[in-house]
């Protein structure tokens, strides 16, 4: 406003106010430039090798907008990926040898065509799609922007990212629980040795007639933080150690390590903290040093942030609480092991430590550091071969563990995530196939087992003992063929040692349960009750409803159908069915039956 307002004069604002915000476009001349983004730090961005160069111009500024406040990219791997596959297309189109100055000449052709050449080239069809759909998302941004610079054509193809029809993606595998123990075994040994070193503090007996210089070296590392190669007493430790021969390899590494946690130590802390949270890696990457709350019950909560899931990004897990081998007790030990270099940092990042030449904060971890790792523990794929480890996987890891913990009960396994979600991103992942094939064996065989059925020749043999080898005179059903241990369907062989029931105690199943349990026996004497059962259980239809009487008695009606009855012969049931109309037998239906 231009000034402060008085009774009986209208409110007016400065022209200054109403001025609109830079084009981001302008903001971008050159083909070299830096990308600060929210989350990540800065990214330099390298497009001066592409041709043409007006179009490597477009693409740079359609970058930009793609990344800019409220753009759905904001994240600097992200970015990164961007930068990295977009050129792609600059040598696809170099190929085709059309002529192209800038965005105007392009045409849809030429997202189909690179599509294809990205899979001639041993591209995935999915990992084509992901190419293609950031070279789409650039040039979608300038169709917004500057809607003339884009051929009709093309605006239409940029409809959809690819020409094939969707192929789901191969989930990411999780590590065997063989893997894993390795994994964490040595995990927790460098953590133990971790504390062990820090607690320890600087150590001045190597060299003896060092040990005034070395305190003076460390004095100085706890006032400045980072002694560098040419501070004073820096160069005066290592030249005493040059004259006396005593070698000198990572020595600014072993110095600082005696007062920090260094870039080494991160990735054991990295590999235990995601096997026992399993938290996405990214998160936690970004984990804050207030990230525990609420804790109660020898529980605590992690919040972290979740960037991909836009407009729910902040969120919470509870985890155990207690010792270092648990969750919330390792994030503790590293809040203390990280406590001396926040002196020198004040970032409220989880991870603050010292790499050569400075104490930072993030990950940022090259590749080397943590093939070092698993050499130097020696850790090994199932194969047997040395481990090259993913770091991305380790969340599927402790998912596939927690799944065998819960033997595949999908309400307890889904945390965080929908039953469906859980189930076609963790659960169904080629390193628990097995179970699952195991579970299906299992259930089929379960299916199919049942009782014992001795049809009139078997029984004829087992009552003529003489006509057979010793083996068969042991067959335990032999003593139960005169009835002694009759039950109303079968004869059992242990009703008080009942497969679903405990050792000892009586059968607890229904009396049809026998159709279902391999300690029953059944002979020609059980099948007129057998099919008094049967009428019986087609008489229910009418006064139950369909579903009902499916749950109760429809696998019970299969079984004597599709596997008694045959098992007999027509011939046998219809004597059987003879003996029922001349004496129908006692029928007991206990409430069970009827409940």
């Amino acid at each position: 406003m231009t000034a402060v307002p008085r009774e009986g004069r209208k409110v007016s604002f400065e022209r200054e106010a109403s001025t609109p915000e830079a084009d981001p476009w302008s903001l971008v001349s050159t083909l070299c430039f830096a990308i600060d983004p929210p989350h990540g730090g800065a990214v330099l961005i390298d497009f001066t090798t592409l041709r043409p160069r007006g179009l490597a111009l477009a693409f740079a500024r359609g970058l930009l907008m793609v990344i800019a406040p409220r753009g759905p990219v904001t994240v600097r791997s992200s970015i990164k990926t961007y930068a990295n596959q977009l050129p792609l297309f600059f040598t696809y189109l170099a190929s085709t040898g059309d002529r192209i100055d800038g965005p105007a000449d392009l045409r849809a052709r030429q997202i189909d065509g690179f599509e294809a050449w990205l899979e001639d080239r041993d591209k995935s069809r999915g990992h084509a799609a992901t190419i293609v759909a950031k070279v789409v998302s650039v040039l979608r941004r300038m169709a917004t922007d500057q809607p003339g610079c884009i051929d009709p054509g093309l605006r239409d193809r940029l409809r959809y990212v690819s020409s094939h029809p969707y192929v789901r993606s191969q989930p990411r595998d999780a590590y065997s629980p063989f893997v894993a123990r390795q994994l964490r075994d040595a995990a927790r040994a460098d953590l133990v040795a971790i504390e062990a070193r820090l607690r320890v503090g600087p150590l001045f007996d190597e060299v003896p007639d060092l040990e005034a210089v070395a305190a003076k070296v460390h004095r100085a590392i706890e006032a400045r933080g980072v002694l560098k190669h040419r501070d004073a007493e820096w160069m005066s430790l290592y030249h005493m150690r040059w004259n006396r021969s005593i070698a000198s390899p990572d020595l600014a590494m072993a110095l600082h390590g005696a007062h920090y946690l260094t870039s080494v130590d991160i990735v054991p802390l990295l590999v235990l903290l995601s096997l026992e949270t399993g938290l996405e890696l990214e998160c936690c990457k970004s984990l804050t040093i207030d990230c525990l709350r609420n804790a109660t019950g020898g529980t605590v909560e992690i919040a972290y942030t979740k960037l991909r899931a836009h407009g729910a990004e902040h969120k919470t897990i509870r985890v155990r609480d207690g010792a270092s081998t648990t969750p919330g007790g390792l994030i503790r030990r590293i809040l203390a092991l990280t406590a001396k270099a926040r002196v020198h940092n004040d970032s409220d990042c989880l991870w603050i430590y010292y790499q050569p030449g400075e104490i930072t904060d993030g990950i940022r971890h090259p590749r080397a550091t943590i093939d070092a790792w698993t050499a130097r523990h020696g850790i090994v794929d199932d194969a047997g071969e040395p481990l090259y480890l993913h770091l991305s996987r380790l969340r599927k890891t402790h998912k596939a563990l927690w799944y065998l913990k819960t033997e595949g009960h999908m309400t307890r396994f889904a945390v965080g995530h929908t039953v469906e979600i859980a189930a076609r991103h963790y659960a169904d992942v080629p390193s628990l196939r097995p179970l699952h094939e195991q579970a299906v064996a299992d259930a089929l065989e379960e299916a199919v087992t049942g009782p014992r059925i001795i049809p009139p020749g078997e029984e004829e043999q087992l009552r003529s003992p003489t006509q057979f080898a010793d083996q068969d005179r042991d067959d335990p059903a032999a003593c139960l063929l005169d009835g002694e241990q009759d039950v109303w369907l079968a004869s059992c062989g242990g009703f008080y040692s009942s497969p679903f029931g405990t050792a000892g105690t009586p059968c607890p199943m229904p009396f049809w349960g026998c159709l279902d349990c391999g300690n029953a026996v059944i002979t020609a004497r059980k099948l007129p009750a057998i099919l008094a059962f049967l009428a019986f259980v087609d008489e229910q239809r009418s006064g139950m409803s369909q579903t009902e009487w499916t749950t109760k008695f429809g696998h019970a009606r299969e079984r004597i159908i599709r596997q008694i009855l045959p098992a007999f012969g027509e011939e046998v049931v219809a004597q059987a069915r003879a003996r029922l109309a001349a004496e129908p037998p006692v029928i007991y239906l206990p409430p069970e039956a009827r409940a």
